[in-house]
Parts: C-alpha cells; structure tokens; sequence
C-alpha cells in the first residue's frame, strides 16, 4: 500500500493523497446514505451505511487512504454520556463532568460497547482494495474531554478551563481514564483491519504552551506510545489543529505528524520534517477555485520536493459546499505532478 509505505518513511512512486472528511455532504451519494440512515448517529452505528460512506470517496475521488466514517464523539457516548446531534447546533450531551462524582459515575471499559464500529471496520477492509489503506481514528482526550465538561463545541471552552486551573487532578484523571479507553478502542480498530490510526486535537489550539503540552500533548504521546509498542507496524498519526507555534516543543513515538492549514509548510517541515512524515495542509477553500487549488498544490509540493515524507492533504477537512469535481482533480493533479 502506497500510504503505509509512505507513513512509514519509504519511498513510493508518488506522494499518496487523502482528503479528511472526504465522506461527507459535498457528495450527493453520501446525502443520499445518510437520508437512509434517518440520523448521523443512526448512521455511524449501521454498519453496511458506515461501509458505504467510507467507500464512496474511494469509488469517486481514488484517493489512496479511506478512513472509517464513525465519529469522535462515540467513545464519550460509551462511557455513558447520553448524545445527540442538533440539527443547525451540532453535537450535544445532556449531561457533562463537572465533578468528581460526575466522573465517578462514567462507565468503564466502554470501548467493549463499540462493536458497532469494529464490525464496520472489517467489513469495510473486507471491500476496499488491497491497494487502498484503511485508516481507524479517535479524538484526542483533551478534545474529548472538552465536549464532555461543556457538554457541547464551545469558542471559550470556560468549564474545561476553570477545571484545568482550579482542579487540575481531576481534569488528569478524567483525561487518563479517556486515554485507557483510546488505545484500547484503537487497538481494537486494528484488530478488525485498521492498517493506520489517527488521533484527532481538534481543540489543542484552546491553551497556552505549557498547558498544552500537560493536558494534551501527554496524553497524544501515551496513546502513540502504547499503539506503537503494540504494533509497530501501524503508523500512528495524531492532528493537533491550531498549534503552529508549538512545533518545536512536540516530539513522541509516532509517524506521522498532520499540518492544518494555518500552519506553514516550510515551518512543519523546519521544525518536524526531519523527525516525522508530513501531512497535509491545502486551504480546504481553495478548492473552490481552480486556479487558487493549482496555486495551493504548487506551493506545498515546492517546499515538500523530496521523494519521501510528505501525505498530501487538506489543512483541515472538506467544507460541505466544495465542487467534488475539484475534488478529483486534486487526486489526479498531486499524482502528475509527484510522479518519480
């Protein structure tokens, strides 16, 4: 497989391209899907829609990688956090960890729960080609953690905070009691067929350095470390969006470090090239326009000149409204113009 080749810092015949969120309402087949499944969660949770959707790039687009449709949010969902996504609003749970005894009462080794999702795991590596890799994910803890104390997305993230300042035991513990679950919910995805994970920080640029680096950071590295014991052959690749100016401080047993797009090529690879495969960073935007796309390939291919470490990527995932024959004209053009 091309992408595991390159994740794993071998030379390839040319730079392998996937896209975050490729399955999604830019392409009329997955509205289609998802109008079958009656509700996202209804969707993650039927495994042949699941399969469907995770394919569907596959079919359409060609890129090199699927990557299971489920959603971050299942594995709080497991420990006992009633869920719910809000039409317009986006994820919401009814009940948040505020205290000790809300923490108390989490369940534990929720990850048993999630057979819904292995089961969509085999099921589609059993379909996808044996070309094609098949990459399994989760949220970081911190992530997690952050929808389960605010109980929703949040632009202040002022419960998680004010827990992180004035009862930092209790956000260690919540955050290692996640991490338990995730290597185990991980381990268990490359078990039914995952050939690569991915841990996804979606709000790692909410704190300061040093917060970071000790609520976040940490416990990315403890799940890296502990997947990568256990398998070596897996690449791990963890996403931390919205840190650029961390980059020099970050460091872990993992393969492959994703770029957003508000962090420079140039800077990534300074910084974390000589270490790491990179992956990424096209402005999702960009593929609203032609021309600004050809821009965009060019400018990360001319810092990324090399025959190994680079993923080509988005910079964050596909915006719901984007041309999907953009879309393939960005697997086909990265293929060109990488070729060795």
């Amino acid at each position: 497989m091309i992408f595991i080749d390159s994740a794993l810092g071998k030379k390839t015949p040319y730079t392998p391209i996937w896209m975050m969120r490729q399955a999604g309402r830019y392409l009329s087949e997955y509205r289609e899907s998802r109008a079958k499944a009656g509700s996202f969660l209804d969707l993650c949770k039927n495994v042949e829609l699941a399969t469907e959707v995770t394919l569907q790039p596959i079919d359409i687009l060609d890129v090199d990688a699927a990557i299971l449709f489920s959603d971050i949010l299942v594995v709080p969902l497991e420990m006992g956090l009633p869920l719910e996504f809000l039409a317009g609003e986006g994820p919401k749970f009814n009940q948040t960890i505020r205290s000790e005894s809300d923490f108390k009462a989490l369940k534990k080794d929720a990850y048993k729960n999630l057979t819904y999702v292995y089961d969509a795991v085999s099921s589609i590596r059993a379909k996808l080609s044996k070309d094609k890799a098949l990459i399994g994910f989760c949220g970081s803890p911190w992530t997690l953690a952050t929808y389960m104390i605010e109980g929703e997305g949040s632009k202040t993230y002022t419960h998680s905070k004010k827990m992180l300042y004035s009862n930092p035991k209790l956000l260690h513990a919540l955050l290692e009691s996640i991490t338990q679950e995730l290597v185990s919910y991980l381990g268990e995805q490359i078990r039914a067929g995952a050939n690569a994970v991915m841990v996804f920080d979606s709000w790692a640029s909410a704190l300061e350095l040093s917060a970071y680096l000790n609520f976040s950071w940490e416990y990315m590295k403890k799940i890296a470390k502990a997947i990568k014991s256990q398998y070596p052959h897996i690449p791990v690749m963890l996403f931390p969006k919205g840190v650029g100016a961390y980059l020099e401080h970050l460091d872990g047993e993992f393969d492959v470090f994703g770029v957003d797009w508000g962090t420079p090529m140039s800077l990534a690879k300074e910084k974390l090239g000589g270490k790491y495969v990179l992956q990424g960073n096209l402005e999702p935007a960009r593929l609203y326009n032609r021309q600004a796309m050809l821009e965009g390939v060019e400018q990360i291919l001319s810092v990324m000149n090399e025959d190994r470490g680079h993923i080509f990527n988005l910079g964050h995932g596909m915006i719901p409204d984007l041309p999907r024959e953009n879309a393939i004209e960005l697997v086909q053009l990265v293929r060109e113009k990488t070729k060795r």
